[in-house]
């Protein structure tokens, strides 16, 4: 089955990029690789930045609670991106605010349930399982049998570094929380595609994360109350919010916008390789074996797939 957006579709900008005679040698095939690299670096970037804001929020939970953390994180970057993008709110369709709407209420459940999730797990098993929910979305969406190929020895990967980190004994609504941020995570990514089509810029998603944050505050209020008001909890929340909202969905809107979503997908499979990094560095957690090889394997099977959608725009 392909996927609904279009973003499964390949894009025409970058294919016409790599697929010109340029792109045979020379200078033109150097710019061509540049050009179908770029998204798959702001991807990247925007993952690295998720997770090591991931593990500042762990930090600020026993200050915060869990929807708390999820409230600060989501106002305060609804708060800097309508402020940068001032977007209109006149000239748009039932369909476009259908479309923005259902963005912010996937970006408030992935949020939500994800937080609840780091509550009761630890940080790498929650990311292993959440990253099961594109995984699978690369899988359905794909049109290549290759695509079928790196899922899996990208699922391989998540499955050993989930062993690694505990799936022997977990806690079963910490498990369900994080497969269910799963789930909206592989909605999100649909509905940031859909969003970049039809919003300028980032005004969709200042939109969409101004939906999210209304959505998030009643849990908020009634879990933590005025300890939201601490001037150094707001500021490590503020933080949260640009490292885990602000800089990675601007980013992840920009690269959806060229590069397909199962490559989108497969490449998410990074995550719990950055997370297991953001946790060595910033939560002293140390990395077994186990750890490394699946690292190895998720960071293959991503490889794998930007290489495969490299040769497919190419032609080859």
């Amino acid at each position: 089955m392909t996927s609904p957006s279009a973003a499964a579709e390949p894009n025409a900008t970058t294919a016409a990029t790599v697929s010109t005679p340029e792109a045979a040698g020379g200078p033109g095939a150097a710019r061509g690789r540049r050009a179908a690299l770029a998204p798959v670096a702001l991807v990247i970037s925007a993952g690295v930045s998720v997770q090591f804001g991931s593990a500042i929020a762990v930090m600020l939970m026993p200050r915060a609670g869990a929807a708390g953390v999820v409230t600060l994180r989501l106002a305060a970057a609804a708060l800097v991106l309508l402020a940068i993008c001032r977007p209109k709110v006149r000239g748009y369709s039932r369909a476009d605010w259908g479309t923005v709407v259902a963005f912010g209420v996937a970006m408030a459940g992935m949020n939500g349930l994800f937080y609840q999730a780091v509550d009761r797990i630890p940080l790498g098993t929650a990311v292993t399982l959440e990253v099961l929910g594109p995984l699978a979305l690369s899988v359905l969406a794909s049109r290549r049998l290759v695509n079928f190929v790196w899922a899996g020895l990208a699922l391989a990967g998540v499955a050993l570094l989930g062993g690694g980190a505990g799936f022997g004994s977990p806690d079963i609504a910490g498990a369900a929380f994080a497969l269910g941020a799963g789930a909206c995570w592989a909605v999100y990514i649909l509905f940031s595609a859909r969003t970049g089509r039809r919003f300028p810029q980032a005004d969709g998603l200042a939109l969409a994360m101004a939906v999210a944050a209304v959505l998030s505050l009643p849990l908020g209020a009634v879990e933590s109350g005025a300890k939201l008001l601490v001037p150094s909890t707001i500021g490590l929340g503020a933080a949260v919010a640009i490292l885990s909202s602000v800089l990675p969905y601007t980013l992840e809107l920009l690269a959806l916008r060229r590069l397909p979503a199962p490559t989108f997908a497969i490449l998410m499979s990074l995550e719990p390789a950055i997370a297991a990094t953001a946790g060595f560095l910033v939560l002293h957690q140390s990395l077994s074996a186990t750890d490394a090889l699946a690292i190895a394997l998720v960071i293959g099977a991503s490889i794998g797939a930007v290489r495969s959608q490299v040769a497919r725009g190419r032609g080859e």
